[in-house]
């Protein structure tokens, strides 16, 4: 893989990323309207309109880019191909991973919760706080969620991640250490 995160391929995925968004606004608008989206899924609850996803979702997508390519080159790997080829295996995997708890949770399923639950098991073995895995996971619930409900959970998922990866983990692989030094 031979692409490097630059301003022109930032420009162009975030571009194309907008353009997307508004083309399904456009849809929505002159079909059925722009849907609005209720916390938790109950109608007493706050409605969050479609519409501001058109705005949050570009400027997300630009700001964890730019995050993405600050820790690239922040590092000593100096845009290493593998380090990129990890950034895009996070990406695609998050967004597969939103697209199928999307799916599952327009047919009904009870697989969703499931699916959470094992990302929470996941997070103290892969750094899934990263912005690549959120922007995945963002991108691949936006069609059905639209774009500020995905945000918003993202947000309270890293949260909870980066301490279970950074915290948790680290205190737990401390206390392994710290006891096996001591029988040996």
């Amino acid at each position: 893989m031979n692409a490097t995160l630059t301003l022109k391929n930032r420009i162009i995925f975030t571009a194309i990323v907008t353009l997307l968004i508004w083309t399904n606004l456009a849809w929505d608008y002159f079909h059925d309207g722009v849907p609005t989206h209720y916390l938790l899924h109950r109608k007493d609850l706050p409605g969050i309109s479609n519409w501001w996803g058109g705005i949050a979702i570009p400027l997300l997508t630009w700001f964890l880019l730019y995050r993405i390519k600050k820790r690239i080159h922040n590092k000593d790997s100096n845009g290493d191909p593998k380090n990129l080829n990890n950034i895009l295996y996070g990406l695609v995997g998050s967004f597969l991973f939103g697209v199928l708890v999307s799916f599952f949770f327009t047919i009904g399923s009870d697989v969703p919760g499931y699916m959470m639950i094992g990302l929470f098991i996941l997070s103290f073995f892969i750094p899934i706080y990263r912005a690549e895995c959120v922007l995945g996971f963002v991108l691949g619930m936006t069609y059905t969620f639209g774009g500020i409900l995905p945000i918003l959970f993202g947000s309270i998922f890293v949260l909870i991640f980066a301490i279970d990866y950074l915290a948790i983990r680290s205190f737990i692989l401390y206390l392994i250490s710290k006891t096996s030094s001591a029988t040996s």
